[in-house]
């Protein structure tokens, strides 16, 4: 009897880990993966490290061979092979050889789609110039170090101010090169909220990167041998000897298109939680296809490694099994390092939050990773985003030089679990001083957020502090003059905390004031006291001056 047949279209993350599992959930299925692409397992996340040479050799990039594939699991692996038809009526699947040219035919009983996804490139004017490359296959990588390693490359700039765009620019700069970021949305990274995004942004240019937003390139400039000399931008132009692209991508579901197969509202491939398409005997998985957020429950697109890598598992257990495992969706959880800080995000933002209909409420939190007196302690900035009736833990965002990843991945396991900011508070985490504060970065911002919720304090974000200062309100800064003197927020008046009764005596007490000081815990408390006081128009400044992304006074 013949065996039944397992065809895989794509290989990276989601193909190869489909093909794997299936494997072994079923042996005896005969698995075969095609892939257009010269590599079928590599490491693309470890590309930007490769430009520097924090990772030094192609081959560690390599994570599997078609040999690998062969001799330890019996699939068969064809590079180089192009897709061009998927016939759902026939079980069929057209393919070319790219080397060869032949066209060349293959059957399956079940058919797994991880075609991925492919770099945009805008239609900007002379952008096939010569030194202009997205950076999305390792063969984009050893283009890019081949240039920088014969020293071609004084001046660079990167299109886009995304995770991967960051990661080229620190690692740019890692090689001596100038290196300039356009991004043409008004902040780095887009994906998360402005106060976080602001924080590395400033990291970035202290660290020496040139950072342009709310700026669109027009065109590059020839230097007469075809290659780029300049990026034209809408604030001036900016000399180039390599520019990198890193503008987005988009699913790769062209060849899935003309076989039938759904796409969803985000334009990928539309799944169920165990990975079909509406065409029967067709899975779809990574960076082409939909998944489900956790938290608002409706269709989207997370192209992220770590996604794939799960879906793959899912739809590779169930072509070749009973459909018995589902996959619940995703959070859109993200981290990236930069130079010396580290910013991540999981759920929604509060941008994309109050988009979806929730009302909610924010708070900015700074705390060291660790005990503040044990050394070694980085600080961090952490967002929270809370469904104000519910108390439902509904986002997370983190920024600093501390252990950002472990906040994170609590938060992360929160939301999925749909924890309310009180069980949030209450959960019993690791302690001790070289770990963590007694009261760890995500129980001290639950507890902010509690009080919050609970109507015991006002806050301000720092995004909406200027115009309150327009409209009439009074920024009072609480800390100690010599504190005040060495930085502060622009026109905060500073009286300390232990002199507000006696110099505010005689204000207005509907006055609206606005209390500052480095985290937020001697303006929380000075709150109290001019309530006392009888004052009615009190705020904290969210996250005090640690969290103020804009410049000091």
């Amino acid at each position: 009897m013949q065996s039944p047949t397992l065809l895989v279209i794509g290989g990276v993350a989601a193909g190869t880990k489909a093909a794997a599992k299936a494997k072994r959930e079923n042996p005896h299925w005969q698995v075969t993966v095609l892939t257009r692409d010269q590599h079928i397992s590599y490491a693309g996340c470890g590309l930007p490290y490769y430009l520097s040479g924090v990772i030094s050799e192609e081959r560690e990039l390599l994570v599997r061979f078609p040999e690998d594939f062969k001799l330890d699991y019996d699939i068969d692996v064809l590079t180089r092979h192009e897709v061009t038809e998927i016939m759902p009526d026939l079980k069929k699947v057209l393919a070319t050889d790219l080397l060869t040219g032949e066209a060349k035919e293959f059957h399956y009983d079940k058919l797994i789609i991880a075609t991925g996804a492919d770099p945009v490139l805008p239609p900007i004017p002379n952008i096939q110039l010569e030194n202009i490359y997205t950076l999305r296959k390792v063969t984009d990588g050893n283009a890019i170090r081949q240039l920088i390693d014969q020293s071609q490359v004084k001046e660079a700039v990167i299109i886009g101010g995304g995770l991967i765009g960051l990661e080229v620019a620190e690692n740019l700069v890692h090689r001596g090169i100038n290196t300039t970021i356009v991004e043409m949305a008004g902040q780095v990274l887009p994906p998360f909220d402005p106060e976080i995004a602001l924080k590395v942004q400033t990291h970035l240019q202290e660290k020496g990167v040139a950072v342009k937003t709310g700026v669109k390139v027009t065109g590059f400039i020839d230097n007469g041998a075809g290659q780029v000399k300049a990026v034209e931008t809408s604030d001036g132009t900016i000399p180039a000897d390599l520019v990198v692209v890193s503008a987005g991508i988009r699913p790769n579901v062209a060849v899935a298109q003309r076989a039938g197969i759904l796409l969803g509202p985000t334009r990928a491939i539309q799944v169920n939680q165990y990975m079909q398409t509406n065409q029967p005997d067709i899975y779809a998985v990574g960076d082409c296809a939909e998944v489900t957020h956790q938290v608002t429950g409706k269709p989207a697109w997370m192209p992220m490694g770590s996604v794939a890598n799960k879906a793959g598992r899912v739809a590779g257990a169930n072509a070749v099994g009973e459909n018995n495992l589902s996959f619940p969706g995703a959070l859109g959880t993200a981290i990236v390092k930069v130079f010396d800080v580290a910013a991540g995000k999981t759920g929604l933002t509060e941008r994309e939050a109050r988009a979806q209909g929730y009302d909610v409420e924010t708070v900015l939190v700074p705390t060291p990773d660790k005990a503040h007196y044990y050394p070694g302690n980085r600080q961090l900035v952490v967002k929270l985003v809370a469904e104000k009736s519910s108390h439902r833990l509904l986002g997370g965002q983190v920024v600093g030089e501390g252990a950002a990843d472990k906040v994170v991945d609590v938060l992360a396991t929160a939301i999925g679990l749909k924890a309310k900011v009180d069980d949030l508070s209450s959960m019993d985490l690791a302690y001790a001083p070289p770990f963590s504060s007694a009261m760890g970065p995500t129980i001290l911002a639950a507890n902010v957020m509690l009080n919050k919720l609970r109507g015991k304090f006002q806050g301000v974000s720092p995004l909406h502090l200027a115009e309150r200062q327009t409209a009439g309100a009074v920024v009072i800064d609480v800390r100690l003059p010599e504190e005040h003197m060495i930085y502060a927020i622009p026109g905060s008046k500073n009286i300390p905390f232990r002199e507000l009764t006696k110099q505010l005596a005689d204000m207005d007490r509907h006055q609206e004031i606005i209390l500052v000081c480095k985290v937020g815990v001697r303006a929380y408390v000075a709150s109290l006291k001019l309530k006392q006081m009888g004052f009615t128009n009190v705020s904290i400044l969210d996250g005090g001056i640690s969290a103020y992304p804009f410049e000091l006074a």
